[in-house]
């Protein structure tokens, strides 16, 4: 599909160094979503989130939302 085509390398998060085991990796697509991977699987499959819902999921990150 054409919205989900990747226009940039993947890129893998500042929180994965220092020896973290799950790691995942991003880039953006053509409409402004996200395409997120596992790094130590990158043939396992892709993942695609619309503009509006990377957003959304940045902001409840921001905010504490996913935090126990």
């Amino acid at each position: 599909m054409k919205d989900q085509e990747i226009v940039t390398a993947f890129r893998t998060s500042s929180y994965s160094q220092g020896g973290q085991q799950e790691c995942v990796e991003v880039a953006h697509t053509t409409t402004g979503g996200r395409a997120v991977r596992d790094s130590k699987n990158p043939d396992g499959g892709t993942q695609h989130y619309t503009a509006t819902g990377w957003s959304a999921f940045i902001a409840g990150v921001k905010s504490g939302d996913f935090e126990n």
